[in-house]
């Protein structure tokens, strides 16, 4: 073990001094990864990214259970939080000025820095409620939609009622609690948008019998046309519940930061988490989409010219005008 943590600290050691001491000027002294509620996938990849970030900068940080995509990229607009991960759908409308944390204020100070992967929306309920589809779900069914302002509570709430004409009671919560919540008979359903295995169903399935719910076809093309989402299947291999894929719609999820930060560092950063696939997604499954060539699927938030230096380095070709200036 001794033998082990040498080689880890010569690694780190190594990769610091890789960076000049020019390089380092006005690098932070700490950062903070904003995340979203524990037993959701932001904050168990968002822990990762920022233990490997911190190891190989040699710059102190960690994530930060915030309330998801919008506080987000309201966090890192401002600075308080250095790097953070959001969702597209929320982005464009932080900078468009309709994030409702700060309505009219346009949040242009969050730079794009690597594709994370695809959130998927699906519902989950009791297998002994006897909802096997959304057309089971009962009129003023109570729906858990996640923390509130997350990207599940922004979009699943107008996809139910708008889309598919659910008719609901909405309530908020972390993952977590909101899977307690659901075993012990106070939800009907929750709506769950995050990146998969959530661990909250993983857990859930563990504990007792669950549907995991998916679209029809046509429920999946209502959606398409009135969202920004893709069509998505969860893979059968993900949850033991599943014995075929499970059609669903997804939306792009970015890792984000502070447009201000020294291009060197957040270079550095991006470097430390896409140079090596293989140790993200032995983190965290969902990394298996954080590659590089899922750099076009943001086409409108400018990127912070570190990542974008890192990634027209390593065959994207990102255009000029996409990059902060």
């Amino acid at each position: 073990m001794k033998a082990i943590k040498a080689v880890s600290l010569s690694v780190a050691l190594a990769v610091s001094m890789s960076v000049s001491a020019d390089d380092k000027a006005g690098w932070p002294s700490s950062f903070t990864v904003g995340t979203a509620s524990q037993g959701g996938t932001y904050f168990g990849y968002g822990t990762a990214w920022a233990n490997i970030v911190a190891e190989a900068t040699g710059v102190t940080g960690g994530a930060e259970v915030t309330g998801g995509p919008m506080q987000n990229m309201a966090l890192v607009h401002t600075g308080d939080n250095a790097f953070g991960m959001t969702t597209l759908g929320p982005a464009r409308e932080s900078m468009d000025g309709t994030n409702p944390i700060a309505p009219g204020l346009q949040m242009t100070g969050a730079c794009a820095m690597f594709p994370m992967y695809q959130t998927p929306f699906s519902v989950t309920a009791l297998k002994s409620s006897g909802i096997a589809s959304i057309s089971d779900i009962p009129a003023g069914a109570k729906i858990g939609f996640g923390p509130a302002g997350s990207t599940s509570d922004t979009y699943f709430p107008r996809m139910m009622a708008e889309a598919l004409g659910v008719d609901f009671e909405r309530r908020n919560g972390g993952w977590s609690d909101l899977g307690g919540q659901l075993q012990d008979g106070l939800l009907d359903v929750i709506a769950f948008a995050a990146g998969v295995p959530v661990p909250a169903v993983s857990q859930l399935e563990v504990q007792t019998d669950i549907n995991i719910i998916e679209f029809t076809e046509e429920e999946q093309a209502k959606i398409l046309a009135a969202f920004p989402v893709s069509k998505f299947d969860i893979d059968a291999s993900i949850y033991s519940t599943l014995d075929a894929p499970a059609r669903s719609v997804s939306m792009w999820n970015f890792a984000i930061a502070n447009c201000d930060l020294p291009e060197s560092f957040v270079y550095e950063a991006v470097k430390a988490v896409m140079g090596d696939n293989e140790r993200m997604v032995k983190a965290h499954k969902a990394a298996r989409s954080t590659l590089i060539e899922n750099w076009d699927k943001n086409n409108f938030m400018p990127w912070h010219p570190g990542a974008a230096r890192w990634f027209n380095e390593n065959g994207a070709s990102i255009p000029s005008d996409l990059i902060h200036q």
